[in-house]
């Protein structure tokens, strides 16, 4: 039924340093998951028989890695020939750690298939290049699969026995950074050859949570939804790679469950597919984004439940809960239903339930897994990692209808002196919530039930309070976007002296980019065409930024009288404009459209993308936060 068990009675106490007035609040916050978990059992009994999603089957050696290979955009490496396609430019943009990740995936898809009597797979070395005899004899001695997973398992295994992960905080009080320009698989590459991995144990004190920080390095920072639609759709298949290389590297298997087929319902609300939700929705409200119930339920909460005690701790009546789903369902879209005569603990049960009931679980059915597994990486630092990564898996409805729920989960956190609700005690609440489904079977070792019903817990906290990080695009994935939109223009030629330097070229560009940097500055143009019918000139030097440009013209806008296009939500009454207002895009060349960072410098943009257009538009509905 779900990625989490039942309580087990003989669950052991809190084995952790601190003292017995913590540990009792922390055995209660457990209560109230294990709470959380009868309510859910009892509410769901009648229901059993129904399964949302068809059984999960067990694969057979090489089926995960065939799938593996097609989700990562690289299908046409299982074919029995070479051709020429989109495989070549990807595999043009990994990072050496990457491109391992995808060798041993190919490896052992071509083993499984010698050993059915099947036609062979291409080798291997036909991708990643042809090389000498005494080199490839070295290779297969270093990078076997199976000893290269054995020397991984057995350094983790070497590293948990000598290190303590019970140890206290890493610099709880101070601001670590985050690293985004590695890719990360090549960051715990150098800890891992360094034979340092810093440890972090599992902290339920939100106030002592480690605080990182994004440095912001001369092209700014990228949020998920400041790339276009076609650029986001290369990232997830990026991104997997990306989190496989990097638990290679860990000595972690990236768990995922076989995509499942979703059973049919005759309900409009309730156990309807994300999308098709969606799809409904935008008939009655164009560009919506996350579904309409969600938002009402939302709405309706933090109107009037924010400063409810035990608000999700406490549970409504099962009964109403229930009357209430079944008018939702008739009236909800007539705009009938009364919403200020429903309880608030009522609504938060109706909140649950509409996640619950989805046909597949939020997090996905593929993924759960792996969103479960992440509790197992020791470092807090890696655990983000994973997770931001995971996160940019998640199909588009899936992500912003999460981040809309944990926005609202972090209002509820922010009111706990009256709520009594804190970080830990919503992240028990609703883990089951996340991590229960009753289309995906329950496979729980024994003993095993409280540490992971605590990492659950801790997955669910994680993506509370580190919301804003795991929403951030890695500047890594972006320059990797880039590189696959030229190449694609470009298109290498399928010969074997290319692809025999293919993966060396993979940092040629810096080189280009260092020879582009002599030049001191430059004049641009920057359009507004919906705004103004003139542009704006720049003087771009190395200290220019984006919020520069818009400060300037702003100022132009007001002292010229430029002929103004479009002053809907342009101009103050008193007819200054407010810079916030607005918003440089970065358009063509080697992006497809990209919102920029007001830290961006942009003569060092102009120097990765000299063919791009820069473009000043409106903000958006949601204005973005700089």
């Amino acid at each position: 039924m779900s990625q989490l068990p039942l309580k087990s009675p003989l669950a052991s106490p809190v084995s952790e340093g601190t003292n017995s007035r913590v540990e009792s609040l922390d055995n209660l916050s457990m209560d109230s998951f294990w709470l959380e978990v009868e309510n859910i059992k009892q509410s769901t009994e009648a229901e059993q028989e129904e399964c949302s999603l068809t059984d999960v089957k067990t694969q057979e050696e090489g089926e995960a890695e065939a799938e593996w290979l097609q989700d990562a955009g690289l299908s046409d490496l299982l074919g029995d020939r070479a051709s020429e396609n989109d495989n070549i430019v990807l595999l043009s943009t990994l990072t050496k750690t990457q491109a391992a990740a995808v060798q041993r995936r190919l490896d052992t898809y071509s083993r499984s298939r010698r050993r059915k009597n099947k036609h062979p797979v291409r080798d291997v070395r036909d991708i990643f290049g042809v090389v000498s005899s005494e080199e490839s004899a070295a290779e297969k001695k270093e990078s076997s699969p199976d000893q290269l997973w054995h020397s991984l398992r057995t350094s983790n295994v070497q590293r948990t026995e000598t290190q303590d992960y019970s140890c206290p905080l890493r610099n709880p009080g101070k601001e670590e950074v985050f690293n985004m320009d590695v890719a990360y698989s090549e960051q715990a590459a150098v800890l891992l050859k360094g034979s340092f991995l810093s440890e972090s144990g599992k902290l339920k004190d939100g106030n002592a949570l480690t605080k990182f920080k994004i440095p912001k390095g001369r092209l700014g920072v990228t949020r998920i939804g400041d790339l276009s639609a076609q650029d986001m759709k290369k990232i997830p298949t990026l991104a997997l790679i990306e989190l496989t290389a990097l638990c290679d590297i860990l000595g972690f298997e990236l768990k995922r469950n076989k995509a499942a087929k979703l059973k049919t319902t005759e309900k409009r609300l309730f156990g309807v597919p994300l999308h098709t939700l969606l799809e409904n929705d935008q008939k009655l409200l164009p560009n919506t984004k996350v579904p309409l119930l969600l938002q009402a339920l939302l709405s309706c909460l933090e109107k009037r439940g924010l400063e409810t005690e035990g608000i999700l701790r406490v549970s409504g009546s099962q009964t109403r809960i229930k009357s209430l789903e079944q008018k939702l369902e008739r009236d909800f879209y007539s705009g009938l239903f009364r919403w200020d005569e429903v309880h608030q603990n009522d609504v938060s049960g109706l909140l649950k339930r509409f996640i619950r009931e989805l046909p597949a679980p939020l997090l996905t059915a593929e993924y759960l897994p792996a969103f479960a597994a992440v509790q197992n990486i020791p470092d807090l630092k890696q655990r983000l990692q994973a997770l931001n990564l995971l996160i940019l898996i998640l199909p588009e409805p899936n992500r912003n209808t999460l981040k809309a729920l944990l926005e609202f989960l972090s209002k509820v956190v922010a009111r706990e002196n009256n709520n009594k609700m804190n970080l830990w005690n919503v992240s028990t609440v609703m883990a089951p919530n996340l991590f229960m489904h009753k289309g995906l079977p329950n496979k729980i070792p024994e003993g095993k039930e409280k540490q992971l019903a605590e990492g659950a817990a801790d997955v669910v906290r994680m993506m509370i309070h580190y919301q804003d990080l795991l929403w951030t695009v890695s500047s890594f994935l972006v320059a990797q976007v880039r590189k696959l939109n030229e190449s694609n223009s470009k298109r290498y030629q399928f010969c074997d002296k290319r692809i025999k330097n293919l993966l060396r070229k993979i940092h040629a560009d810096k080189d280009k980019v260092e020879k582009n940097q002599a030049e001191p500055s430059k004049i641009v143009k920057v359009h507004a065409s919906l705004l103004l019918k003139d542009s704006l000139e720049v003087h771009l030097n190395n200290a220019t930024r984006v919020a520069d440009v818009l400060r300037q013209f702003q100022k132009n806008l007001c002292q010229n009288g430029w002929n103004i296009v479009n002053t809907v939500n342009l101009l103050k009454c008193n007819n200054s404009m407010e810079c916030t207002n607005l918003l440089l895009y970065e358009v063509g060349g080697n992006i497809g459209e990209h919102c920029l960072d007001p830290d961006t410098y942009l003569l060092d943009l102009y120097h990765i993308n000299p063919h791009a257009e820069w473009i000043i538009k409106q903000n958006p509905s949601y204005p973005r936060v700089f």
